[in-house]
């Protein structure tokens, strides 16, 4: 092996713990790899940007906007209506959460799914009396379950069915031939949650950290005839608070929100803090404000105009903010919108919102012009995105979108068409027949996905380019003395491990030279170790950071990291025995 493997081992262990240990965005740092590779020759051009065209990609891109088109025509709301009802236990209430999320997840990706089904199942969950708590991780895992399903059910299986034409020349797998593994496998998970699921879960009374808008906002008025007439809202010391800042100004029955600070104050003028309800008497100290006439009324919040929204949003990894300290993170003029208060586990957290550093997984309340609710649905800054007390449009396209949907999957299952032909044709309809806007066919390219699942690829080629696979691959061997059973659960478990502190498909295109390596050299068939590469890189459980579902529900289920520990430590194993041994049985290991 020359310096070019040697750089390419280094670029790969330097570039899993930078993931692992480091806030530094896994395309950042797959694209830096990319970058060196190339430079420094190791790769040609052509190697290094060949992910970009592999088909697995643009089919998973393709996909995105098939999702798109059927979440945002109303197409998963009425699959689910139909099927939630009124169950009179919680394993029933499972049942009806199995019957229609795992299906939808086989032919959709998994993000929109979950995104649509969380404000269904909290409202559901209030009519049934049961808390979310005991829905939202079933909700998560059973989306994971499903998208093993089928090739298109998760972007992993594409990416992965995409390099294995590459590095092997082979046709690839259909729609359905993983689907002997996947589906026992989702059944026979569903039925360990249906059974165990109600003991391991918490039982976290339902309730909502954001519904006492009280609890978080103060309210004063100018003095009509005080000193802060006709200053602005920097010169009258406001902006510069500690404890709290000012979120919107009531002005004769008009909202100013996202208040700038150059606003001049009007006597009268209905202003409105958040943070820190204790700050209320140093904020009256203030000469030329006075508190409200009476404190009995409703909060300025609670009551509706045009020119505000009250919106809770899930942050997500890849939010520019994480790390800052709200005040210091510029939020309202990044976003256009203001926090008013954070959630975290379960909790909102109390004291001074300007000093709080956002995490990954945070709930905020926050308080946005309407532009801002279509302005970052699609966004990667928020998981998920629910205006509060906003009723859905009815869209008139649902049927129509889920007919596209059925035609694409019928003809590549029928393989009147490739699988990405068919998303493309798919995804072309979904706008033609105005099931999605243009924009909305933007906003759902989740961009950062699609860079790290490309720059992967190269990546993989280079260490199977360098020999560096080959190596790895020959001390694999030997460490399990050519054993195929302890190979194959080698494979599973070195994946399932990896998905947990990476990204899912980053860890499945690392592994996947290295496992063809090892089928070669140990005569062993492999379509099973493949398999497992994509069962292993899906079925993350045992944390929140795992996979995007379980952080998206983390807010709504007031879940806490040990609470994922719990149920999805035995359920990583338990599904992990169940994919082994369903391949050990449906296909032969050795040649």
């Amino acid at each position: 092996m020359g310096w070019e493997g040697w750089l390419s081992l280094a670029l790969t262990l330097g570039g899993l713990l930078t993931l692992i240990f480091s806030k530094i965005a896994p395309h950042i740092v797959m694209m830096a790899i990319l970058t060196i590779l190339s430079v420094f020759g190791v790769l040609t051009a052509q190697e290094a940007l060949a992910g970009f065209s592999n088909s697995g990609l643009i089919t998973v891109a393709a996909m995105f906007v098939v999702a798109a088109g059927i979440s945002n025509s109303g197409g998963i709301d009425l699959f689910v209506n139909k099927l939630l009802g009124s169950p009179k236990s919680e394993r029933m209430a499972l049942l009806r959460i199995f019957l229609p999320i795992a299906p939808l997840s086989a032919f959709l990706n998994n993000t929109p799914v979950v995104a649509t089904m969380i404000p269904a199942l909290n409202s559901w969950s209030k009519k049934i009396g049961i808390p979310p708590s005991k829905l939202m991780i079933p909700l998560s895992y059973t989306a994971i379950l499903g998208g093993t399903i089928t090739l298109i059910g998760t972007s992993t299986n594409l990416v992965v069915n995409g390099q294995y034409q590459t590095l092997t020349g082979e046709a690839g797998f259909g729609l359905f031939d993983i689907t002997v593994i996947g589906l026992p496998v989702a059944i026979i998970g569903m039925f360990a949650m249906y059974w165990f699921a109600p003991k391991l879960l918490p039982h976290h009374q339902e309730q909502n950290v954001f519904s006492n808008l009280r609890e978080f906002t103060l309210e004063v008025i100018v003095s009509p005839n005080g000193p802060l007439v006709g200053q602005s809202v920097a010169a009258a010391g406001l902006r510069s608070l500690k404890r709290v800042y000012l979120v919107e100004i009531e002005r004769q029955q008009t909202v100013l929100s996202a208040v700038s600070s150059d606003e001049v104050l009007f006597g009268g003028d209905r202003l409105v803090f958040a943070g820190d309800t204790e700050a209320i008497t140093e904020l009256l100290k203030i000469n030329g404000l006075i508190a409200p006439s009476s404190i009995d009324e409703k909060s300025a919040l609670e009551e509706s105009h045009a020119g505000r929204r009250l919106v809770e949003a899930v942050v997500s990894p890849h939010c520019e903010a994480i790390g800052s300290a709200i005040r210091d993170s510029k939020f309202r003029n990044r976003y256009g919108a203001v926090v008013l208060a954070v959630a975290r586990n379960g909790e909102r957290l109390k004291g001074g919102l300007g000093n709080i550093k956002l995490q990954a997984g945070d709930t905020l309340l926050l308080e946005a012009r309407p532009a801002f609710v279509t302005r970052q649905k699609y966004n990667k800054d928020f998981l998920l995105v629910n205006e509060l007390d906003h009723e859905p449009l009815k869209h008139d396209k649902a049927l129509l979108s889920w007919g596209i949907l059925l035609v694409a999957v019928g003809a590549a299952s029928f393989e009147l068409l490739s699988m990405l032909n068919a998303a493309l044709l798919a995804a072309g309809a979904m706008l033609f027949a105005k099931c999605l806007t243009v924009k909305q066919a933007e906003k759902s390219l989740d961009l950062t996905v699609i860079l790290t699942i490309a720059a992967s690829f190269a990546l993989g080629a280079a260490l199977e380019k360098t020999g560096v696979a080959e190596l790895l691959a020959q001390f694999i061997v030997h460490f399990s003395a050519g054993e195929a059973i302890l190979l194959l659960i080698l494979t599973y478990f070195f994946v399932s491990v990896l998905t947990e502190v990476i990204t899912n498909n980053a860890a499945a295109l690392l592994t996947l030279p290295i496992v063809l390596e090892i089928t070669s050299q140990a005569h062993l068939n492999p379509i099973p170790f493949v398999f497992a590469i994509m069962m292993g890189a899906s079925a993350s459980f045992a944390t929140p950071l795992g996979y995007q579902t379980n952080l998206m529900v983390m807010g709504p289920g007031n879940y806490r990291f040990n609470d994922f520990l719990k149920v999805g430590l035995p359920m990583n194993i338990f599904i992990g025995t169940v994919t082994v041994l369903m391949l050990l049985v449906v296909f032969p290991i050795k040649l």
